[in-house]
């Protein structure tokens, strides 16, 4: 009798247990795809400055941020020789010289976090010369060789002075430089440009 009564407990503890189990290993197939996990995103934005002028500081410094907040990883391609970068904040910094004048072209940034990256637009900068635009310190000198005779050929006898045709190209010599006495053969030209 006690036999019986043990194999009977053992049978309705296992009938309950196979119950209560039951329901909760079923796994509906509709609702595991709307539970899975969006994959990380990486942005990367900013309008860098493209030019700068030999002796002014430079800086360009990113925005960026990951979907997950994951710690970003920056890099760069074709960084100018003048600059330094700041793998930790995107950023871009330095002085150039006079000797940096020129473009560097294609820099890229990149953010990762990971295998995820993103990478801000390709762009360049270019250093131009210490002397601004307007400044009127330079000179020219040119000097030639008088005349003997006009263009068809004769005697050159009533010579007024020369007028001298200048500019910043060849091709429009906007300015000019008159002198007066045809016996002078060399003119410094003044408030140049650079």
């Amino acid at each position: 009798m006690r036999l019986i009564r043990a194999v009977g407990g053992c049978v309705l503890a296992s009938i309950v247990l196979a119950g209560c189990g039951g329901v909760s290993d079923v796994v509906n197939p509709a609702s595991s795809t709307a539970d899975a996990q969006t994959p990380p995103t990486v942005s990367i934005s900013g309008s860098p400055a493209t030019s700068v002028t030999a002796g002014s500081a430079y800086s360009f410094t990113p925005t960026a941020s990951d979907s997950d907040g994951g710690t970003l990883a920056f890099s760069v391609a074709n960084l100018p020789t003048w600059a330094t970068f700041n793998t930790a904040t995107g950023q871009i910094s330095g002085t150039p010289t006079s000797t940096n004048t020129g473009t560097a072209a294609n820099i890229i940034i990149t953010a990762a976090d990971g295998s995820v990256k993103a990478s801000l637009a390709a762009f360049s900068i270019t250093v131009t010369s210490a002397t601004t635009t307007g400044t009127t310190s330079g000179t020219a000198t040119v000097s030639w060789a008088a005349p003997t005779e006009n263009t068809n050929g004769t005697a050159l006898t009533n010579l007024a002075g020369f007028r001298i045709y200048y500019g910043t190209d060849s091709n429009s010599l906007s300015q000019t430089a008159s002198v007066a006495d045809p016996t002078t053969l060399s003119y410094v030209i003044k408030g140049l440009a650079s």
